[in-house]
């Protein structure tokens, strides 16, 4: 079955009976586990209650099942059954539309903890409207939830494609990534990225799709562009090695749900035809 998340808002109240309970503690996730399956917890106010947990807001539904998330304490003891998984831990156990929501949640209560105060004067803001906005009661400064957009670059030359390292990733391959700066295109930001983390240059760069990526707010923008010349010089910042890969000889990748692993894999189902 297909999943599906709608988004409400404030003043939005949810239905009553059982839920969607993403509860975090820190960064951290608490879920569900059993014989290894890792599921996200639906549960009454009842079998919650004894988590205490706190900033508990609304997000919206998933196939009809409202969608709750808040936080719990540190010294929080986790009954049999529960744990807790970093947000990445999800990436083989649930299906994109359940993993876009623990995002969500994540981003949310992150930007309810840090938006308390007004950033022009100071002020403390009032608690949200009719949206997630905050807003201030002295200067009338608004804020909202921040979506910090990146791109994801995937640079290939006939059957091969250009793959970079970075420190700390073991055996792992990824595609080009890198942060939009003031005044930017997309695009503009994917050849620069090019040129700043492996030293080439790119041409035909074409937007395939995107992705949110809660670590912590960005939204991943993918593109494919040919590679139009240049020595591989990794930045050794950013990069550590870079290489090209034959499509049917690639190293170790991202995990099946992220953007980066959609893109070279498209792509390499492209070659395969050829």
């Amino acid at each position: 079955m297909n999943t599906s998340f709608q988004r409400l808002f404030p003043p939005a109240k949810p239905a009553a009976g059982p839920a969607f309970w993403l509860l975090f503690r820190g960064h951290d996730l608490l879920v569900l586990e059993q014989d290894s399956v890792i599921s996200l917890p639906m549960v009454d106010d009842v079998a919650i209650a004894p988590f205490a947990p706190n900033a508990v807001l609304f997000l919206g539904t998933l196939n009809g099942t409202p969608c709750m998330t808040g936080e719990v304490s540190a010294e929080c003891l986790l009954p049999d059954g529960w744990r807790t998984t970093d947000i990445r831990g999800l990436f083989d156990h649930v299906d994109e539309a359940a993993y876009t929501v623990v995002g969500y949640a994540s981003q949310i209560l992150r930007w309810q903890r840090s938006s308390r105060f007004c950033p022009v004067c100071g002020q403390a803001l009032d608690g949200f409207g009719e949206q997630w906005m905050r807003q201030c009661s002295q200067c009338n400064y608004i804020g909202y939830p921040p979506v910090t957009p990146a791109i994801l670059l995937l640079i290939h030359d006939g059957p091969k494609v250009l793959l970079a390292h970075k420190s700390g990733w073991g055996p792992r391959y990824s595609i080009i990534a890198g942060f939009v700066e003031p005044g930017e295109t997309l695009e503009a930001c994917a050849q620069r990225e090019a040129f700043e983390e492996v030293g080439v240059e790119v041409t035909d760069v074409t937007y395939i799709g995107n992705q949110p990526w809660p670590f912590p707010h960005q939204l991943m923008v993918g593109f494919m562009a040919r590679y139009a010349g240049g020595e591989i010089t990794p930045d050794q910042v950013e990069i550590d090695k870079a290489a090209w890969f034959r499509y049917d000889q690639l190293p170790d990748l991202p995990p099946p749900l992220s953007l980066s692993r959609q893109l070279i894999m498209q792509w390499v189902k492209s070659q395969a035809v050829l």
